[in-house]
């Protein structure tokens, strides 16, 4: 495959992501505006994190008029996650790749795109990961925009419709490859059940819920790699089979 061939294809499986983005994005954009931020301030935030749970917590702090090390502190917790999805991301890519094009991609390194780009097979292309993040990222902006400069327009109950939305495109992420693959769908069963016991069980609720992803993707995750473990993937996707692969030129 060429290069176009990879970015039309991360256009592609990004756009329901940007879909889900925008919806989830303007929720922010009202909290911004009732915070009393500008709206160059919000589309700042949002160009620059990329993260809704880091962005509405930081937010919260912003408005209670948090020092610097609280916000600090606070979003290194909630996005500690993202390392552990870069360093899973990494065995994706090809040991040959330049610097730059795995700077790039760190930059799209959420939730949503990790699940998108670590399911894909073989090794990952950065053109793939382009396609994805510029759809996306552009989405999650885009509808804070809307949002901040929509101010208290729409009903509190289409606010709470919209941020359905984030959990639909979650939803779309494990599906397909659970009902490929037993093993998986029951590793994701059991992070559903480990996930609902940290949310109800005292003492284990109160721990945030960016550690609580971080405790259980270790212990979930690393259990799985260790009674099924995965065979080494090929260098390309299968797609890719018999045809002009791309370079990692500039």
């Amino acid at each position: 495959m060429k290069r176009r061939d990879y970015l039309k294809a991360g256009l592609r499986d990004g756009f329901p992501i940007c879909l889900g983005y925008l919806a989830v994005s303007f929720t922010f954009g009202i909290m911004g505006k009732n915070a009393g931020i500008s709206v160059w301030e919000a589309v700042l935030i949002s160009a620059t994190n990329v993260t809704s749970a880091g962005q509405f917590a930081g937010l919260s702090l912003i408005t209670a008029s948090a020092s610097y090390l609280e916000v600090a502190v606070t979003q290194f917790i909630i996005n500690l996650r993202y390392c552990l999805m870069s360093c899973a991301l990494s065995q994706k890519l090809d040991a040959q790749m330049p610097f730059f094009h795995r700077f790039l991609i760190s930059y799209g390194v959420t939730d949503e795109i990790f699940g998108v780009t670590v399911s894909t097979e073989g090794k990952l292309n950065p053109f793939y990961s382009y396609g994805v993040i510029g759809i996306a990222v552009p989405g999650w902006v885009l509808g804070t925009f809307l949002g901040i400069i929509s101010g208290n327009i729409l009903p509190a109950r289409v606010i709470s419709a919209l941020s359905v939305a984030l959990y639909g495109m979650f939803i779309a992420i494990i599906i397909p490859p659970s009902r490929d693959n037993k093993i998986l769908a029951g590793i994701v069963m059991i992070s559903m059940v480990f996930s609902l016991v940290f949310t109800f069980v005292p003492l284990l609720k109160e721990i945030s819920s960016g550690f609580r992803i971080i405790i259980l993707t270790l212990l979930i995750a690393g259990a799985a790699a260790a009674l099924f473990p995965v065979k080494e993937e090929t260098d390309v996707m299968p797609e890719a089979a018999g045809k002009e692969d791309v370079t990692y030129g500039a």
